[in-house]
């Protein structure tokens, strides 16, 4: 049973790691989940509760760039308040329309929200743009954190053999 439940654990980590780099997937808390679950079936020995709340940390880190890189990229360029409440609700929206929703939402949530703010056409697409750079460093950011949470999981399981 025990080797079912580290194949489980392993799949969840891959998946995560696939999830890290495609929006559908929760990459961060696939990967959690997969390392957690492999800490428990091990009582905890090779990776102590310690070490899971340290990735818990780092795995809440990389949700929460998740959610507010294109605010971020948004607020970088000078953009209005309301271009960043639509980037803001173009993230939440774009996640529920797939790859395209999860890459056009900011960008059409801050362009949208820059053009009722302004009326400047040119204003609204530079903004939109940096909103877009956002999302993609927050992207970068998640996928870094996800393989560092990987190789400090294994490293802690390989020194505990």
């Amino acid at each position: 049973m025990d080797a079912a439940v580290y194949i489980l654990a392993i799949v969840l980590i891959l998946f995560g790691l696939i999830g890290a780099v495609l929006p559908n997937l929760p990459g961060i808390p696939m990967i959690f989940g997969g390392i957690w679950l492999a800490a428990a079936v091990d009582d905890y020995h090779h990776i102590s509760t310690t070490w899971l709340i340290i990735l818990g940390v780092l795995a809440a880190f990389g949700i929460a760039v998740d959610f507010i890189a294109a605010s971020l990229g948004a607020k970088r360029v000078g953009a209005s308040s309301a271009a960043i409440w639509g980037a803001s609700i173009g993230t939440i929206m774009g996640m529920f329309l797939g790859i395209p929703g999860l890459i056009l939402g900011p960008f059409v949530g801050a362009l949208a929200g820059e053009l009722l703010s302004s009326r400047s056409v040119l204003r609204s697409a530079h903004v939109g743009i940096g909103t877009w750079l956002g999302l993609l460093f927050g992207a970068l950011v998640k996928l870094v954190l996800s393989i560092i949470m990987v190789a400090v999981a294994a490293g802690v399981w390989l020194l505990h053999r």
